[in-house]
C-alpha cells in the first residue's frame, strides 16, 4: 500500500532528485527564505499582518460588509493554524515516516542546514503555506491570488530542495490544509447564516 500511496511506484523519489539535485547558491539563498517564510511559527507575523491591513480597509464608512468577510477569513485562518497544528503533530507522530535523511545515503542528496531523521508526513511548512493561501484566496484580488499561488508553490519546493521533505509529505500536506480550511468555511457559513 505504501509502494502506491508514498512511493508512486518510484516518482516520488525521482520527483525528489529533480529538484533537490538542481543546485546553485543563489537557489539555496531562496530556498532558505521560502522554507523561512513557511515556518508555522511565522503565524504571529502574518496574523498581524492581515488583522492591520483588515484596519486600515475598514475605518472608512461603509465597510462593513468587507470587515465581516475579512473577521470569517481571520477566524478561520486562526481556528485553521490550531487545527492544522493538531493533525500535523498527530499524522507525524502516528505515521512516523523517514525523512531523506533517513533513507538516502549522506552524498546522495543535497542537505542544507540541520536534518531530521523522522517524522515526514505531512510537511508542517507545506501545510501552514496551503493555510495561509487557502485561508485569504476568496477575499483575493487577482494579484494577490496570483503571489498566494507562488508563495504555496514555493515552500513546498523550498521544503525538497532543502532535502527536509519528499514530495508526497509536501503534497499530503497541501491536501490537509485545503480539507481543514474547507471544513471550517462550512462551518463559518452555516454560523453566519444563523
Amino acid at each position: 500500500m505504501k509502494g502506491v500511496l508514498y512511493d508512486w511506484g518510484g516518482l516520488n523519489l525521482w520527483l525528489f532528485h529533480l529538484i533537490n539535485d538542481a543546485r546553485a547558491p543563489a537557489i539555496d539563498g531562496i530556498m532558505r527564505l521560502g522554507s523561512w517564510l513557511g515556518d508555522p511559527d511565522r503565524f504571529g507575523i502574518f496574523l498581524a499582518a492581515a488583522v492591520l491591513w483588515l484596519w486600515i480597509r475598514t475605518r472608512r464608512p461603509g465597510q462593513q460588509a468587507l470587515a465581516s468577510a475579512w473577521l470569517t477569513t481571520l477566524a478561520v485562518f486562526s481556528a485553521g493554524y490550531a487545527l492544522d497544528g493538531a493533525l500535523v503533530g498527530m499524522l507525524k507522530t502516528w505515521l512516523d515516516f523517514p525523512r531523506p535523511a533517513a533513507v538516502l545515503p549522506p552524498g546522495a542528496f543535497h542537505a542544507v542546514g540541520e536534518m531530521a531523521l523522522q517524522r515526514s508526513l505531512p510537511s508542517g511548512h507545506a501545510t501552514f503555506a496551503m493555510l495561509l493561501a487557502a485561508c485569504f484566496w476568496p477575499q483575493a484580488r487577482p494579484a494577490l491570488r496570483l503571489v498566494l499561488a507562488l508563495f504555496v508553490l514555493w515552500v513546498g519546493l523550498s521544503r525538497v530542495s532543502l532535502g527536509a521533505h519528499f514530495p508526497a509529505d509536501v503534497l499530503a500536506g497541501f491536501g490537509l490544509s485545503l480539507a481543514v480550511v474547507w471544513w471550517l468555511r462550512q462551518l463559518a457559513d452555516k454560523w453566519s447564516a444563523k
